[in-house]
């Protein structure tokens, strides 16, 4: 038995002996035991021969042998459960089968036997290993007596590691290595010592007390004149840099980066100048540059880890850098004789001061550096500095091709072996460049301004150095045509200086520090300015250098604090001055390119990307409202619909290419280029979209089809908007839509059709691949969370103008049967199937009948919020007669006469809808019934109804109806203030300050019958006035008889309803206020006629008269309390001052509206703040309109944080009333509002005319 495990022995020590050679450099190559532990661990994954091993193979032989059986039984066993019908995967039968073997008694019976066999085995083998080390020790001893014994030579153990050996490598070795390694000794001698040093554990050598000695030996013997004895002392530095920590690693750089500072102090050796350059290929060069580089590579691996370590070892290792680089020969002899400095050779191998980078990057050695620099080494900016400079002045002074030479190294293709003393001070002046460049990031950085240079009076401060960096956009050459463009892009000084001007307009802080200011801005457009003069912007000036300041311009501008700048300048006036601000530079030179009225680089292949770019920087500016406000006057939308058309029809004109043409090529090229500056147009276009004035602009363009088909292209492709863009597409949807020809737009491009497919997909299909695995779960939500994006996009999409565009006159399918795959692309369709369910057909149409049902009771909850979408749905379709017939069918009979309601979902979410349709209030006015059940015994107190009228429980019993006569008096006190005054002027001004008086202290009194006093006689001395008037007077003969015979549009007739039945909720109108304010419709529709001029379009709400319901009026008329004549009097008088536009929407016939406005706040606010609200705009302008719409937004603002947080604002602003906003309250807001924007607003306000032609 004996004889036969000591062969098993014999042979698994072979089988080890095998392994462990197979894997001794992966071993050896480890920087400590555990490494190594871990590399035999996960063997298997990182060695393809690993089941090749017959160590490997015994082990499996072995686990077969002894659990191979009960595997297979526990196989067997689960095989028979899945036949009975427990299906089980391959995943779950491996876990369950490894567990139970495990667990098992043989598996710890045979881990046992292994653990004790290869314990004896490793054991005999360790045993035999320290045997054959003191056999060879000896041998060592015979052979060289003076030679230590300690080291061993056998690699083929795993004992080879750091802790083996340490005991080992004891100080009288390392004394002997010293003595070996003199320069006296023999070559072979020096050579082996020194291997022995690179064998030796790094660590095991830095530990000993001889190692400071051994470093100065080692600094000393890397200037040996033996390139290989040399080489291989870098090799120890290199591996010492690879495998020790910082603590010695960082002995090791000192020792080197002194060694340089003395080689480059010594006069001894051979440095070269600027005159003879640098030889590549002369051997002392060689091992210059491989210091240096071996220096720089720690330099950039360092940062990494010295966190981690005492900061003093950080500031070490950047002291004696800084050091190193702060080496300067005497200057007594001329330039060009110079010797070169360290700093010359560092940006040799590291030219975009990479190193600089990543020490700058945390602020943990950032600190430390910046400290130093300031205390110490400002030399190193000052230089810096002073290259810059210097490399301006040549490209001044000297011709292009002269100033290119020096960037010979850089765009050259072919391999470089010298370089002149010119192109060494273009490498240091790039590294000069990318070393302040990254300094500039960082406020302690910028402190270090202003700088002193030498042979010039005045300091260098930042703005200055940022002047300096833009003009050397401008006079930098520009890159030939033949040397690779990539290549040279990176190093042209152009481009890297356009890339430091980015990085810092992207720091907030560090932008405003050193960009934004009117100084820095002059700079970049000063050779812009003298193109268009005529003049010519700068010697080098190039098509690259105009894309290159472009570019800064773009990123300027997408901030708020650069845009301001380039509006107005520093002082943030807005008015003009002599030299004219940035934007109106920009603006001027985009529009000449643009209209090709400015000759420069003629016949250029780069000139549309010019155009490009500062289209690019416009629309920046051009994509907000202050901005477009601006640029206005530049009409760039005609300028650059005027190039698209010119280029769409260039781009019908390219002949189709001839296959086997020599031409095929260049023609496809230059199609490609038309058709990516056709749509860079396009997308210019599309921006304007960004604000409505903009949007306006655009529908003048006749381009907003092709626009919204290009947008949709971009949204179907998933293509992401630029960087510098404020938003994505989805916002200029909901801007589009807002208007009927971008809802007519958005149709015809098929944007509607996808967003009605995808909805469908989610609310009723899903995906096939993923039921079939993951079946979908019960929605939790009403609205589940795979169709909220949907639903707000419809919410967006689906404002008045474009709903009446979509559905207008178009009556429903009401097919009797619908398939099952038909999928709506029309929102017609998703009225039928979603919405309006009148049927069997349509219910079993769908798959998720009540969650797709609530869908579209949810959507049209949101779009009712416009009354006018209300009132048109409401005509077409009668809503909400089909509404209560569905509660009608959803009841169960109790007893012989009485009927309860099913309470659901459904029958839930229809109540609300119900009484938010057929009620008329503010927040204190009526109350909607929650969509959510109570706890308790009575889950849904509210009660349902299936016919009218509702019940009173919606009706708010604390809202004050009518106003007492004491109101009334009190307001009449207040009108003898208004005393008569033979200068009109000072009458109207009396008013409004009374009137602002008494809204800030008795708000509540200015209502009922004296309000309606106070504006007749305010408003007709106001229409009295040739300078209050706006309006001509127009002479209006028709009596009721007149307009008796004709029709107010359904619309307008379920408008007239909705009037009354408020009107009389009030207490305000009587009975017969019906006819009386049908009379003030017509005769207000055949008066606007008089006025407007007939529009021949393909819209539908330019084929008639206006198709809402004229809410302004109908408030009127309720104020009037019911009186038609004062009303329509009241209204001719109105007409002719400037609020009537704003505040009387069919008098323009302006689509471009809000919600809240259109419908004059019905329904968001409670009465007597709709007539304080009319009231304000009449008596103190139209901008006062704008005023309170800000100041709801300021009353709402944590809501609009909170539901901008959750994703449903859209749906918060249409549904919700403005609780607790009163226009009092808000008075002295308005008044700050007013001093700051009036002059823009009125003056903006009084083009109305122009803008709606």
């Amino acid at each position: 038995m004996a004889h036969v495990f000591g062969e098993v022995e014999v042979m698994l020590q072979a089988m080890l002996r095998q392994l462990f050679q197979s894997v001794k450099e992966k071993i050896t190559g480890a920087p400590s035991l555990e490494c190594a532990e871990e590399i035999l661990l996960h063997l298997e994954e990182t060695d393809e021969n690993f089941h090749n091993y017959e160590f490997v193979k015994y082990l499996r032989q072995y686990i077969c042998n002894t659990l191979g059986s009960m595997i297979e039984e526990e196989i067997e066993k689960w095989t028979s459960d899945q036949n009975q019908g427990e299906e089980f995967g391959y995943d779950t039968v491996v876990q369950h089968v490894t567990k139970t073997t495990q667990e098992s008694k043989e598996y710890k019976e045979m881990m046992h036997s292994l653990k004790n066999i290869m314990m004896i085995v490793v054991d005999s083998m360790i045993n035999k290993f320290e045997e054959d080390e003191m056999q060879s020790q000896e041998r060592q001893k015979k052979i060289q007596k003076e030679k230590s014994n300690s080291y061993c030579t056998d690699n083929c153990s795993d004992s080879d590691s750091s802790f083996s050996q340490s005991y080992k490598f004891c100080q009288g070795k390392l004394q002997l290595i010293l003595d070996q390694l003199d320069s006296g000794q023999p070559k072979e001698v020096r050579y082996e010592a020194l291997q022995t040093l690179c064998s030796a554990p790094p660590s095991d050598v830095l530990n000993c007390e001889n190692w400071t000695t051994l470093c100065e030996k080692l600094t000393v013997y890397l200037s040996d004149p033996d390139p290989v004895f040399s080489d291989r002392i870098l090799k120890f530095y290199a591996q010492t840099f690879t495998l020790s920590p910082l603590h010695m690693t960082k002995e090791i750089y000192k020792s080197l980066a002194k060694y340089l500072e003395l080689y480059f102090l010594s006069r001894e050796n051979h440095i070269p100048t600027l005159t003879t350059g640098i030889d590549i290929t002369n051997p002392n060069v060689i091992h210059l540059l491989k210091k240096v580089r071996l220096l720089n590579e720690y330099q950039k691996e360092a940062p990494t880890f010295w966190i981690r370590h005492p900061e003093k070892y950080m500031e070490e290792i950047v002291e004696s850098t800084l050091s190193l680089l702060s080496v300067k020969h005497d200057q007594s002899h001329l330039v060009s004789q110079k010797i070169l400095d360290p700093i010359y050779f560092l940006a040799l191998v590291d030219t975009k001061a990479v190193w600089f980078k990543k020490w700058m990057h945390a602020y943990y050695s950032r600190t430390a550096v910046l400290r130093l620099i300031e205390k110490k080494y400002k030399f190193l900016i000052t230089t810096a500095v002073q290259q810059c400079v210097q490399y301006f002045e040549l490209c001044k002074t000297m011709k292009a091709d002269e100033v290119l030479g020096h960037s010979k190294p850089c765009g050259n293709k072919q391999k470089t072996f010298y370089y002149s003393g010119q192109e060494l001070q273009y490498i240091y002046f790039i590294h000069s460049l990318c070393l302040l460049g990254r300094l500039l990031i960082y406020t302690q950085g910028r402190k270090l301004f202003p700088i002193k240079l030498k042979n010039r009076k005045d300091s260098v401060s930042l703005a200055d150095l940022l002047v300096l960096f833009t003009q050397l956009i401008y006079y930098s050459p520009s890159c030939p045509k033949m040397t690779s463009p990539g290549h040279l892009e990176n190093y042209s000084p152009a481009s890297m200086v356009t890339e430091i001007l980015c990085i810092l307009c992207d720091q907030k802080e560090c932008a405003i520090e050193c960009l934004y200011n009117n100084t820095v801005i002059e700079a970049l457009l000063q050779p812009i300015h003298n193109l268009m003069k005529g003049t010519k912007a700068a010697p080098n000036c190039s098509e690259t250098a105009l894309i290159h300041v472009a570019d800064i311009l773009a990123r300027i501008a997408s901030v708020e604090e650069g845009l301001i700048l380039l509006l107005y300048g520093e002082n943030m006036s807005s008015s003009e001055e002599k030299s004219p601000t940035g934007a109106h530079i920009i603006a001027q030179f985009s529009k000449k390119v643009l209209d090709e009225d400015i000759s420069i680089f003629p016949g250029s292949e780069m000139f549309p990307a010019v155009k490009g770019a500062f289209t690019s920087v416009c629309r920046q500016i051009y994509g907000t409202c202050e901005g477009l406000q601006v640029l206005i006057p530049y009409s760039l939308h005609e300028s650059i619909a005027k190039a698209w058309k010119k280029t769409s029809l260039l781009s019908e004109r390219i002949p189709t290419p001839v296959q086997g043409s020599d031409s095929v090529s260049s023609k496809s090229q230059e199609s490609q280029n038309i058709t990516a500056w056709e749509e860079n147009l396009l997308d210019y276009l599309l921006n304007f979209a960004a604000t409505p004035k903009g949007l306006q602009l655009l529908q003048r363009t006749g381009a907003i089809n092709e626009c919204v088909t290009f947008m949709f292209s971009q949204y179907t492709e998933e293509l992401q908007v630029s960087r510098h863009k404020k938003f994505g597409y989805g916002v200029l949807v909901t801007h589009v839509a807002s208007t009927a020809a971008g809802a007519v737009a958005l149709q015809s491009s098929g944007f509607i059709n996808a967003l009605l497919t995808e909805l469908w997909a989610n609310l009723e299909c899903g995906r096939d691949d993923v039921r079939v695995t993951h079946p979908k779960s019960t929605p939790v939500d009403p609205i589940d969370r795979s169709c909220q994006k949907s639903f707000l996009a419809l919410v967006n999409l689906l404002s008045y103008p474009a709903v009446y565009e979509l559905v207008g006159n178009q009556g429903l399918p009401d097919k009797e049967e619908y398939s099952l795959r038909e999928v709506p692309t029309r929102v017609i369709d998703i009225i039928d199937r979603l919405i309006i369910l009148n049927s069997e057909a349509k219910i079993r149409s769908l798959f998720n009948y009540e969650q797709s049902h609530i869908f579209g009771l949810r959507l049209l909850s949101v779009v009712c919020c416009d009354l006018d979408t209300l009132l048109l749905l409401e005509a077409q379709y009668q809503v909400s007669e089909m509404l209560l017939n569905a509660q009608e069918e959803n009841t169960l009979e109790t007893s012989d006469s009485h009927r309860d309601f099913i309470i659901d979902s459904l029958s839930v979410e229809r109540n609300h809808v119900l009484v938010r349709i057929n009620l008329i209030g503010g927040p204190m006015e009526r109350i909607l019934p929650p969509r959510i059940l109570e706890k308790g015994d009575d889950p849904y107190p509210w009660p349902m109804f299936s016919s009218y009228p509702l019940p009173n429980c919606y009706l708010s019993d604390g809202v004050t109806r009518n106003t007492d006569l004491k109101q009334d008096n009190d307001l009449g006190k207040l009108l003898l203030h208004f005393k008569m005054s033979d200068k009109q002027t000072e009458w109207i001004e009396n008013c409004r300050r009374q009137f602002c008086k008494m809204m800030k202290a008795k708000p509540d009194i200015i209502s009922g019958g004296a309000l309606v006093e106070l504006l007749e006689k305010f408003v007709l001395h106001l229409s009295e006035s040739p300078s209050e008037c706006y309006f001509p007077s127009v002479e209006y003969t028709a009596t009721d008889a007149n307009v008796k015979n004709e029709s107010l549009s359904s619309v307008q007739q379920l408008g007239v309803k909705m009037t009354v039945r408020y009107g009389k909720f009030l207490n305000l109108l009587r009975d017969g206020a019906e006819n009386d304010l049908t009379l003030v419709l017509k005769h207000c529709e055949r008066f606007l006629k008089q006025q407007q001029a007939s529009v021949k379009s393909f819209l539908l709400c330019l084929q008639g008269s206006y198709t809402g319901h004229d809410w302004f009026v109908s408030s009127l008329f309720i104020i009037m309390l019911g009186d038609k004549d004062k009303t329509f009097r009241f209204l001719q008088q109105f007409s002719r001052l400037l609020t009537s536009a704003f505040l009387w929407l069919p008098r323009l016939h302006i689509s471009i509206c809000l919600q809240w406005i259109t419908q004059c706040f019905w329904n968001y606010l409670d009465w007597i703040e709709i007539c304080h609200y009319i009231a304000t705009c009449i008596f103190l302008g139209p901008d006062y309109q704008v005023y309170i719409c800000i100041a709801i937004f300021k009353h709402l603002q944590q809501d609009i944080l909170q539901h901008t947080q959750i994703q449903d604002l859209q749906v918060f602003l249409k549904e919700e009333a403005l609780h607790g906003f009163r226009v009092s309250d808000y008075f002295e807001y308005m008044e700050i509002l007013e001093q700051n924007y009036r002059p823009v607003l009125l003056r903006d306000m009084w083009n109305i005319r122009v803008q709606s032609t």
